[in-house]
């Protein structure tokens, strides 16, 4: 893991060693040699150091950095570059952005206080490096001792720092845009709920009518059936009473007769003299 990172941080010293290179040979850069610049590959983790973008040192004055936005403006300008318009229209944006960032009072403390952090990060770890030397015996000076090492040292970590913060800035951007998704998601759920709820309002509030009149019906029908039975019944009822009356009048009779019938008269007796 180790060898991993010392081999990143040698290839960003060779690529940081080209780049400063070619600028102390190009002192007054051409709109071209800004715009390659500005749009090199891996510029883009450069240019989110504002005073890299503008090529100035943290400690420059408010009015060198408006001279200077206004220099590289011009140089870098769509109108001034017609046969290169896409990319100079990028490295004018860039260049805005970076002179936006620092005319702002607050945003360029916050970037001050990178440069604060990368300082006091690194010379911590340059205490931390000579204690180890020092306990191993080997301690004979660090490369940061020298002056122009310990800037380069400084350059580093304020560029890791400023990738740092882009990198948390980038998060809390999915973050925030995850969670504006889910509460408006769960707006659309609870607009469709409400719709379906007002629907079947509606729908019950206009079957309320036919509810009522088919009760009213099932009401008549079953009123009717009942005095139907209820004749019915009567007429059973008179029927067998009438029924049993004449049963009883003709057994009667019957009995009458048979009365009569089985009368027998006393027999005569001789009379005796």
């Amino acid at each position: 893991m180790a060898q991993g990172g010392g081999h990143e941080e040698q290839t960003f010293n060779e690529f940081y060693t080209e780049v400063k290179e070619i600028e102390k040979r190009d002192s007054v850069l051409t709109s071209k040699q800004q715009i390659d610049r500005l749009l090199r590959p891996g510029a883009t983790y450069f240019n989110l150091n504002p005073f890299e973008v503008l090529q100035l040192d943290c400690d420059t004055p408010l009015e060198q950095i408006k001279k200077k936005y206004r220099s590289l403006s011009i140089l870098v300008h769509p109108d001034k570059n017609p046969d290169n318009l896409d990319r100079a229209q990028q490295a004018f944006e860039i260049i805005s952005k970076a002179y936006k960032t620092l005319e702002n009072e607050a945003t360029r403390k916050k970037c001050l206080e990178v440069y604060e952090e990368a300082k006091d990060r690194t010379d911590m770890m340059i205490a931390e490096k000579k204690k180890k030397l020092k306990k191993e015996g080997k301690y004979d000076g660090v490369p940061e001792d020298e002056p122009a090492k310990y800037k380069h040292a400084i350059y580093v970590m304020v560029m890791k720092l400023f990738a740092d913060i882009e990198r948390r800035r980038q998060q809390l951007e999915v973050r925030d845009m995850e969670e504006r998704k889910r509460k408006r998601e769960a707006e659309i759920e609870e607009e469709e709920q409400r719709d379906l709820q007002k629907e079947w309002q509606k729908n019950f509030e206009e079957s309320r009518q036919n509810r009522v009149n088919s009760w009213h019906t099932f009401q008549a029908g079953s009123s009717s059936a009942s005095s139907s039975a209820s004749s019915s019944s009567a007429a059973a009822a008179a029927a067998a009473t009438s029924s049993s009356s004449a049963a009883t009048t003709v057994k009667s009779k019957k009995s009458k007769k048979a009365k009569y019938t089985s009368f027998n008269p006393p027999k005569i007796k001789p009379e005796t003299r």
